[in-house]
């Protein structure tokens, strides 16, 4: 079994290169971002509360997002794996994964980290949001403030796992395929 978590900042490409992963590995997604955006299109009591701290560039609480990750574990325990996108975002949630993983039998193989820099960030957010609709890719001081928070709380998830010997950092700039083809050497170093 494959548990990838792929992490990076938003816009770095996480959602790109886990679709290609998916198909590739047969692994689940637990995307975050797509948990919380179907709770908002349901217009249900937690996507309401959500969208109103995603509008402003904050982070949703841990108790709700380990409470979704953990619906989609237990509905998926015959999976081929898991591949956490946007999750853990924080050393909190980190620690809670291992453990909630742990009582299923389960661990994180690694973490692969898209790494790409501020700049070319800010451009692919404003790209993505002139054909996405979201609002929160569609302003630059929102998109600066996201990745602000990104690099104060989450980007400590990643000495989380290096010093369970699990962390990879890859270059998140360049050809899709390219990318794609050097997550999958690292996936494959872990059979």
């Amino acid at each position: 079994m494959i548990n990838l978590v792929l992490f990076g900042p938003p816009g770095a490409g996480k959602g790109t290169q886990s679709q290609k992963l998916i198909a590739k590995y047969g692994l689940v997604h637990l995307s975050t971002g797509d948990l919380l955006r179907a709770e908002i299109a349901a217009q249900t009591e937690l996507g309401l509360a959500a969208k109103k701290l995603m509008d402003q560039g904050i982070l949703v609480p841990d108790e709700i997002v380990i409470g979704m990750i953990r619906n989609k574990i237990q509905e998926n325990l015959n999976a081929n794996g898991f591949i956490f996108d946007g999750f853990p975002r924080t050393v909190a949630q980190a620690e809670a994964l291992d453990k909630m993983l742990a009582e299923n039998g389960l661990a994180i193989s690694g973490m692969i980290a898209l790494q790409v820099s501020e700049e070319e960030l800010t451009k692919r957010l404003l790209l993505r949001g002139q054909t996405s609709g979201r609002a929160d890719d569609q302003n630059e001081a929102l998109i600066r403030k996201r990745v602000e928070e990104y690099n104060h709380k989450t980007r400590p998830v990643a000495d989380f796992y290096a010093a369970q010997g699990k962390f990879t950092a890859i270059n998140g700039i360049g050809e899709i395929d390219e990318i794609f083809d050097t997550i999958c050497k690292v996936i494959d170093s872990w059979k």
